[in-house]
């Protein structure tokens, strides 16, 4: 098929990793990845993220606050902070590695060892970028549900709940090590078309082609 090529799976496998790294970005500064609101007062709602925290009313809008210390964080949220920057910044790194690997980018033309190796680079950095996505949107899911099930608060006390920035974030990570993935089949789909059989068999079937094009002139 012609979309089974290494030069297509080497451009899925950029754009999926790029989505996953913007999406990644996003979830890093956005303050929803907690949310709270009280049965007592509904026109209050709150929203916790890794670098703010922000009050909802009706009245008002929306107004957002910095943490003043990171060491009266919590840890996760700590842990979090630097493991997302960690994320932005190797997904970023696997994007410039296998950007010039590419298949008709005219860097290192002649030298398809040194693509090879880049572009198995930017799938480990996009792996990484994904692990270290998913690690901290996880560790603050774990403990969201576990204070939310905390029998030592009383009922009436609101408790935090999942944001939608959780979920995006989860989608970012899976998405960055899809796209590292998809980076490794690209070069395995490339080493197995340079084997000397396929090398033969793309030839005969070229030379087929060429003359079946004669007999239909002829």
């Amino acid at each position: 098929m012609v979309f089974l090529t290494p030069l297509m799976m080497q451009r899925t496998a950029l754009f999926v990793t790029f989505g996953g790294l913007v999406t990644s970005l996003i979830t890093t500064f956005l303050p929803l990845w907690k949310t709270m609101n009280s049965d007592l007062n509904e026109v209050e709602n709150w929203y916790s993220g890794l670098w703010h925290t922000c009050l909802y009313t009706e009245e008002v809008g929306i107004q957002c606050k910095a943490y003043e210390s990171i060491m009266g964080l919590p840890m996760d949220l700590q842990i979090s902070r630097v493991l997302m920057l960690v994320s932005v910044g190797t997904g970023g790194l696997a994007l410039l590695a296998a950007f010039p690997g590419l298949e008709g980018v005219g860097m290192f033309v002649g030298r398809p060892g040194l693509k090879r190796r880049l572009l198995v680079l930017g799938g480990a950095l996009s792996w990484v970028s994904g692990l270290a996505t998913l690690a901290p949107v996880s560790l603050v899911a774990y403990t969201t549900v576990v204070d939310f099930w905390d029998e030592g608060f009383p009922d009436v006390v609101p408790r935090w709940e999942y944001g939608e920035a959780m979920f995006s974030g989860w989608f970012g990570g899976l998405a960055l090590a899809i796209g590292g993935t998809l980076f490794f089949v690209a070069v395995c789909m490339a080493d197995y078309d340079q084997r000397p059989g396929s090398v033969a068999i793309a030839l005969q079937a070229k030379h087929r082609t060429k003359h079946y094009l004669k007999t239909e002139v002829l």
